[in-house]
């Protein structure tokens, strides 16, 4: 005798369900949390390159912006500073990436997208992704010559800039800081020509004597009688050299001490 296929159908889902009935079902908590446990990083699961070259949308500031490692590290094309961002949380899934002043510079959503934060646009720019581009490095130290070149450079250029001798000293050099604070020499002379460029910039630098880079627990710039004190700190045992340029602090920083 032929069974009806629907019969057929019915008998086996009431059998499965009788039988998921009859067993002892553990009580087990949920949350929604458990559906991000694991998820990606940003870049991962915006489907972006993790150091990927940008444009706004003027087309007048490109960018490369590295999330390759724990370090954020930033790079506009018309300038040689290399500037470490910070990221927080924000609503809708969205992070901030900050500065050392805590100054907003680039804010990405979950799905990729790019506002970048400048001057030239307080209220924020969409910056669209042109491509993968290369890891930032900064210059790598490996002699106290090259330090020595890095520091005259810095001290010419600042002294250009203020048409006076700026001179640029560096008492307590190691082998692992001489990378950062020949780095952090060529970001004060960024920040003594922002300042410069300030109302009433150019008279408080008339007060400038000298820079003094020295070496300490946190970052930090001071400006007091004269003197320009920058404090760098050695990366930690195991960083990766390239991110050595999270122990110095940024040109706008820098600047912030200059004229305030």
């Amino acid at each position: 005798m032929k069974l009806n296929r629907q019969a057929i159908l019915a008998a086996v889902c009431g059998a499965l369900a009788a039988m998921a009935l009859s067993q002892p079902v553990a009580a087990k908590s949920f949350s929604l949390s458990d559906l991000f446990n694991g998820r990606p990083s940003e870049p991962e699961r915006a489907n972006v390159p993790p150091v990927g070259r940008y444009v706004d949308d003027d087309g007048d500031t490109g960018f490369v912006l590295d999330r390759s490692s724990t370090v954020t590290l930033l790079r506009f094309e018309d300038s040689p500073e290399i500037w470490v961002l910070t990221p927080q949380p924000a609503p809708h899934g969205d992070i901030i990436y900050k500065n050392d002043v805590g100054e907003p510079v680039l804010r990405a959503t979950f799905l990729g997208g790019l506002t970048l934060f400048t001057r030239g646009h307080p209220s924020g720019a969409a910056a669209s992704l042109v491509g993968e581009a290369p890891a930032i490095h900064p210059t790598a130290i490996l002699s106290p010559t090259a330090l020595l070149q890095r520091l005259t450079q810095a001290s010419l250029h600042s002294s250009h800039l203020l048409q006076r001798l700026v001179p640029f000293e560096a008492p307590d050099v190691t082998p692992v800081t001489a990378s950062v604070i020949a780095d952090a020499a060529g970001v004060a002379t960024e920040a003594i020509g922002a300042a410069s460029q300030t109302p009433g910039g150019r008279r408080i630098l008339a007060k400038l004597t000298k820079v003094e880079l020295l070496v300490g627990r946190k970052p930090s710039a001071t400006f007091n009688k004269g003197v320009l004190q920058i404090v760098v700190t050695p990366p930690a045992g195991g960083m990766p050299a390239r991110d050595c340029v999270a122990g110095r602090p940024s040109s706008h920083r820098i600047a912030v001490a200059l004229v305030h």
